[in-house]
Parts: structure tokens; C-alpha cells; sequence
């Protein structure tokens, strides 16, 4: 197997981090997220040809602050540090952060002043370039060996470089798109000033991944637990690849999918793959056991025990395996290590990251877990499946149930589910899928009463979402025209039985999730 070029990215606690990642992959450059405790033992064992120091929440200034392995800066490897990432830098190798000065968070400006690797080709000496900032302390004395190449009105020191040390470090946000040339700067720092081949590419990593999967599952029997999305469909058709008829694929309708959508995946597996497939028919175990639930959480955790179960049961029908495999993402991993312990409680608490009940005796394969969503569609592509598969809007592993807020029936479900094929294919004939990152439609908790023909009703409101990304961590409305609205609006109402008004939410979302609860 032929060693890539790594990027380490050391994580102080930033809501943007994972993009950092997948600017660097951009870059056919294999990149990994690391919480800064655990830093310097992931160092050692990555051996990364550069190091990038992520911003993050925190002052330099506090007692216990977050700060980078000394071991880092003294390794020879270039080390680009990003807002807290700069801080960080600064104060650990003899520079000075201060409070109290002027803060800034959003658009600024900043003016190159010096000519550096870092901007070569993209910025130039005495121009201003447009930025997203967002820090409270700032720079006020650089470390022996560093140079300001760039300034902003309320960051004099916004950008410093020492050139001997391939040490470079930016107070704004290069990795958002909010900073128009970021990707640029940082495609220099990667390639240019770390000098790492792009070579990671989803055809290396097919092959290589299916190599990993014989050596862990060896003659072993693997199960596959698919949801109906896009991410365990991908690990299933890749392990089929793999491993052949070792692979048992468990599909468990818990009638929370979309409309059709069972059966679509069923034929797709069995006629176009001929991968072995049992489709468990559990909707009325999913609805009794969620009756009455309110709770979103709740709501995942009880979804999430429940495939458990029917995985366990359904692997002894089979004759037992020795591996259960699921389609969890690079996110996923690094959500459930987060540095501050936050978001690991309740995020993605429908992928078992943290590993399985005792009693399952199986272990774990999971394929995917180095890929964020955008190269699990690509190494969907590069496996063969249909690309109105892997272009699909995503979909949350709990299924509809976390579009339907409050507590969930089948009548609820069955009007969720017609309301949301309607607006899909009106968005389809509007020539917008593929513009459009996700769009969907949810069945809120409340009824209203209106007047259809000569009839007063008292029937349920259909609030309709979509959403413009790049990267599923920030999002913003599609702005519809009202025409299109209309249409939508008039069909939900004169189709879908059971529905008197229908609602867009135009709220743009900042990092985080985009799904409504």
C-alpha cells in the first residue's frame, strides 16, 4: 500500500475545523482532525509532512488554555496556524496576545504588506483583500524570526510568516468561504510550502480500502445494517466489492423513509447488485416503541437501540457474523471526540462511534470513517452506483422522525411522506435538485383552521425547507421565487389529505446542523 502525504490539523475547539479538512482534501491531500490533548501522540504516529493549528473559543491568556506540543514546533515540518491557531503560535514561541483591544467578527479587510510563499499567485504586495475574522485578543509582539506580511485595521499583526521555519499564521478564517481566496493561500501551504503530493485520490482509496477490509474481516462473516441513505449503501456495495458473499446485508424498514423508498432500495441490491439482502418489514416495532415520544432525543436513541437489536436478532437468523458494518463518516468520528466533550453526548447518537454492546460480540467495520459526505458520493460514483443515488439529498439516519417534531403517528407520517414526494418533484421539474443541498418537507405540531371550498377545516400545517451548502456546515435559504411557492403550495393542499396550510422557512443556519429539530 503506497504512503500519502499527511496533514495533521490540530483542533482547539473551532465550529469551522472540519473544514480546514476538507479544504486540504481538496487538494487530493489526505488530511486528519486531532483534539489538541491528543496532539502530540497523534504526531508521532501520523509522521504528517505539515501541521495545521485550528482557531478555537478559548483566550492564550487563560490558565488552563488549550495550547499546541512543543514537540510540533520543534519537528522541522511547516505549521500554519489559523486565528486561535495564530495566537497559539505566537504564544508559544515568545510572542505577546493581549485582551481588551478592539474585537472583530465577520467581513474586514486586510492589506499585504510584504511578499510571502504563503500568498504566491494569489495576493499581491499593497493590495486589500476581503476576509472573515473572528477573534477578541490579538497579536501585539512577534516571536524572534517572524515577519507581519499582512494587516487589518483592528489586527495590525493579521498575518506573520518566518520563512526559515515554514511557520506562517493567519488571525482570520482561511478555510470559510467567507474569505474568497482562502482555499488559494491554503492550496500554497499544503502543496507549494509543505510540498505534499496529491495523490489521494477516491480511486486509491477504493483499492485501498477494500485491502483494509480483507485484512480486518479476513474469512470472517460481515452484517450490514443499511438505512436506505446514501452513506451505508456506499459501505455496502464497497464491501461486496471486498469480501463477496461473506457480506449479509440487513435492511430495516422502520417506516420512517420516504415515500417508496423501501422498495427502491430492496430492488436496487437484489436486481443490480445481487448482493445478499434480508428487508425486515419493522415498521409497527418502530412506531409502537416510539408512541408518545416528544423528545428528539429521545426519538434518536430509542431508533438507535432499536437497529441494534434488530441487527443482533437478524445475524443469528443468518447463521451469525463476526462483523457488523455500518456507514459512519469522517464527521461522525470527529464529533464523538470533540475537545470540549459537547457535542459527542448528542450528536450522531444514531452511529454506535463509540463501539457496540458487549453482548453483540461482533466488531466493528467501518469503511468510510476518513471520508466526509462529499467523497462518500464520489467513491459512490467511483464503485458504479447510479448517480441519482448518490446525488440524493441527504437524509438523517432517524429518518422522518425528526421531521416530524412532537410525538409521531402513522397518519403524521403518511402525510409527511406525500407532502415531501409533491415539493421534491416540483424541485425536480424546476431543473433545482442538484442546486439545491437538501431540501425537505416536515409536518409540524400544531393544526389551523382554514376554509377550503365552502367547508371550514382544522387539518395539519406543512413547513417546507431547502437549503444552499458547500459543505453541510453552514447553509442558507433557497430563495424560491413565489410563483414556484405557489405551485408547490396549491398541489401539498390539493393532494395530500389532511393538510390546510403550507409554510417555507427562510432561516439561514450557521455551523451546525440544517435538519429542523
Amino acid at each position: 500500500m503506497t504512503p500519502h502525504d499527511k496533514i495533521l490539523i490540530v483542533d482547539f475547539g473551532s465550529q469551522v475545523t472540519q473544514l480546514i479538512a476538507r479544504r486540504v482534501r481538496e487538494e487530493k491531500v489526505y488530511s486528519e482532525i486531532v483534539p489538541y490533548q491528543k496532539a502530540e501522540e497523534a504526531f508521532a504516529a501520523m509522521k504528517p509532512k505539515g501541521v495545521i493549528l485550528s482557531g478555537g473559543p478559548c483566550s492564550v491568556l487563560d490558565a488552563d488554555a488549550p495550547l499546541a506540543p512543543m514537540s510540533i514546533f520543534n519537528s522541522g515540518v511547516p505549521v500554519l496556524g489559523i486565528c486561535y491557531g495564530e495566537q497559539a503560535m505566537a504564544h508559544q514561541l515568545g510572542g505577546t496576545v493581549e485582551s481588551g483591544h478592539h474585537r472583530e467578527f465577520g467581513r474586514a479587510d486586510v492589506t499585504v504588506t510584504e511578499n510571502t510563499p504563503l500568498f504566491e499567485g494569489v495576493w499581491k504586495k499593497g493590495e486589500t483583500y476581503p476576509v472573515w475574522m473572528s477573534h477578541g485578543d490579538r497579536v501585539t509582539k512577534l516571536p524572534e524570526g517572524f515577519r507581519v506580511v499582512g494587516t487589518s485595521p483592528n489586527a495590525p499583526i493579521a498575518l506573520i510568516a518566518d520563512e526559515k521555519r515554514k511557520f506562517y499564521a493567519t488571525q482570520f478564517h482561511l478555510e470559510v468561504v467567507h474569505t474568497p481566496q482562502g482555499a488559494q493561500l491554503l492550496r500554497n501551504f499544503v502543496r507549494n510550502i509543505v510540498g505534499a503530493k496529491g495523490d489521494w485520490t477516491m480511486g486509491a482509496f477504493k483499492q485501498e480500502a477494500m485491502e483494509k477490509i480483507r485484512k480486518q474481516v479476513g474469512p470472517g462473516r460481515v452484517i450490514c445494517g443499511l438505512s436506505g441513505g446514501v452513506d451505508s449503501s456506499v459501505a455496502a456495495v464497497l464491501l461486496h466489492e471486498a469480501i463477496g458473499d461473506q457480506l449479509t446485508c440487513v435492511f430495516v424498514d422502520h417506516g420512517l423513509l420516504r415515500l417508496n423508498e423501501g422498495e427502491q432500495v430492496a430492488t436496487m441490491f437484489r436486481e443490480h447488485y445481487n448482493i445478499p439482502l434480508v428487508h425486515v418489514q419493522a415498521e409497527k416495532l418502530f412506531l409502537d416503541a416510539l408512541a408518545g415520544v416528544e423528545d428528539p432525543e429521545v426519538k434518536r436513541k430509542t431508533i438507535g437501540k432499536l437497529f441494534i437489536d434488530v441487527f443482533e436478532a437478524e445475524a443469528k437468523k443468518v447463521g451469525g457474523a463476526d462483523f457488523l458494518a455500518q456507514g459512519t463518516l469522517y464527521p461522525d468520528v470527529i464529533e464523538s471526540v470533540s475537545f470540549t466533550g459537547g457535542p459527542s453526548v448528542t450528536i450522531k447518537s444514531h452511529h454506535n462511534v463509540g463501539g457496540l454492546p458487549a453482548r453483540m460480540n461482533m466488531q466493528l467495520v467501518e469503511p468510510l470513517r476518513e471520508l466526509f459526505k462529499d467523497e462518500v458520493r464520489a467513491l459512490g460514483r467511483e464503485l458504479g452506483l447510479p448517480n441519482t443515488f448518490v446525488g440524493r439529498h441527504p437524509f438523517p439516519g432517524p429518518g422522518l422522525a425528526i421531521r416530524c417534531p412532537g410525538e409521531i403517528t402513522k397518519e403524521k407520517l403518511d402525510i409527511l411522506r406525500l407532502a415531501d414526494a409533491v415539493y421534491i418533484d416540483e424541485i425536480r421539474k424546476a431543473g433545482l435538485y442538484d442546486i439545491i443541498w437538501q431540501a425537505f418537507a416536515v409536518i409540524l405540531p400544531v393544526k389551523t383552521v382554514g376554509v377550503m371550498g365552502d367547508q371550514r377545516t382544522y387539518e395539519h400545517v406543512v413547513g417546507l425547507r431547502a437549503v444552499t451548502s458547500t459543505d453541510g456546515m453552514t447553509a442558507d435559504f433557497y430563495p424560491y421565487d413565489m410563483a414556484f411557492l405557489g405551485r408547490v403550495a396549491t398541489r401539498i393542499i390539493n393532494e395530500v389529505k389532511g393538510v390546510n396550510r403550507v409554510v417555507y422557512d427562510v432561516t439561514s443556519k450557521p455551523p451546525g446542523t440544517i435538519e429542523w429539530e
